[in-house]
């Protein structure tokens, strides 16, 4: 069987990476990875040399322009997207077409996938986050695949209630998990040098996204969770750049400039894979609207202080403080952290996307999934249960 796999950015590549390792190494398969979307922007770090520094061999390249952050300039990184998969589809004729999540890239190549009548695997599908328009994103590739990897049950009735046959669904856990527990973590020193950062005694990563289904609320979101960040004076705050969204540019401006005259506030356009999970060792909580928030840090028995709607729906653990974005309500969830109940609760924490294998489950799968007539499917309906 021949498939290939779409990695658009820094956060689906971190995912993918493992399943593509397990897929590469398996003779029933040839694989041929496509990378696209923001891997090739030096805006956002040109993840491109991740994959490189991964050993991944990249078999075709999608190079887009984010030059706005506006709909016309999405529309047209989603067009260049749509062409050149449609094109290179047809080139490489894999008998399957293997994407995850929810970024607009990977609708628009999964778009793509259904013209050639290419079968697609979609994972992380049946999830829900009602503060971003990458939800509707989601939902429709998902009516578009015929495979289904999820990473719970809870997301499998969701799969099944959009209309998919639970024949082709399939619970395999979060690729995540699988992600950190296959990553050799950095030792705090080396990190630190590698960084140029001298971890404090506290320490907080902030991911911080635009709610994109909330028109011009990204300058007025960022300034809400920037002043209530003002007020931990010694506390390292370690920002992550933004994706390529709606209104990202109103954050990244506000940032950079929050950063720029204090010496323990940092901010990184890329952190690598390997940094990224060791920092979440080394920190005391994770601060913004980030799924990793909700999918990763968990794992780390670290607490999230989920912020605002954009991940709103998402199946969560205890460790997880929900709060709006407003400044005193940021504080007070910040101040919880640190409160014996909480750090009690974390420590049974009740981790909602299962242990570490997904990428091998998903292989075994894919050896025995018979890939006749997949684009024939029909609306399941309900009562069909």
């Amino acid at each position: 069987m021949k498939i290939c796999i779409i990695t658009s950015a820094r956060s689906d590549f971190g995912l993918l990476k493992n399943l593509i390792f397990e897929i590469r190494k398996n003779k029933n398969f040839i694989l041929k990875v496509i990378a696209s979307g923001t891997h090739f922007s030096k805006k956002y770090g040109y993840t491109y040399d991740e994959i490189k520094n991964s050993q991944i061999k990249v078999d075709a390249k999608i190079k887009c322009k984010f030059n706005s952050d506006d709909s016309v300039g999405i529309s047209s990184v989603m067009s260049k997207c749509m062409m050149d998969t449609t094109k290179l589809l047809k080139k490489i004729k894999p008998n399957l077409l293997i994407v995850l999540g929810d970024r607009y890239e990977i609708l628009a190549s999964t778009i793509s996938a259904c013209l050639n009548r290419i079968p697609v695997a979609h994972i992380h599908g049946g999830e829900v986050t009602s503060g971003s328009i990458d939800d509707a994103f989601r939902h429709s590739i998902t009516k578009m695949s015929n495979i289904h990897f999820v990473s719970n049950t809870i997301y499998k009735k969701r799969v099944i209630q959009l209309g998919e046959n639970p024949k082709n669904i399939y619970v395999v856990g979060g690729l995540g998990v699988d992600s950190i527990s296959e990553t050799k973590l950095i030792p705090k020193k080396e990190l630190e040098k590698k960084l140029r950062i001298n971890l404090n005694k506290k320490n907080f990563l902030i991911n911080f996204h635009p709610e994109t289904k909330n028109k011009n609320k990204a300058k007025k979101n960022i300034n809400e969770l920037l002043a209530a960040l003002k007020t931990f004076k010694k506390v390292n705050l370690i920002f992550t750049w933004p994706g390529a969204d709606l209104e990202n540019k109103n954050i990244i401006n506000a940032v950079t400039k929050f950063c720029k005259n204090r010496k323990n506030s940092f901010f990184f356009k890329s952190l690598g894979q390997i940094n990224y999970f060791s920092l979440l060792k080394y920190v005391d909580a994770m601060i913004g609207n980030s799924s990793s928030g909700i999918l990763e840090m968990p794992y780390f028995k670290k607490g999230t202080v989920n912020i605002g709607d954009r991940q709103s729906g998402r199946v969560q653990a205890n460790s997880i403080i929900n709060t709006k974005i407003k400044k005193k309500a940021i504080i007070k969830a910040i101040k919880k952290l640190f409160y014996k109940s909480f750090k009690k609760k974390i420590a049974n924490n009740n981790f909602m996307y299962g242990p570490p294998g997904a990428s091998k489950k998903i292989t075994k799968i894919l050896q025995k999934v018979n890939l006749n007539n997949l684009n024939e499917k029909v609306f399941f309906d309900l009562n069909q249960i």
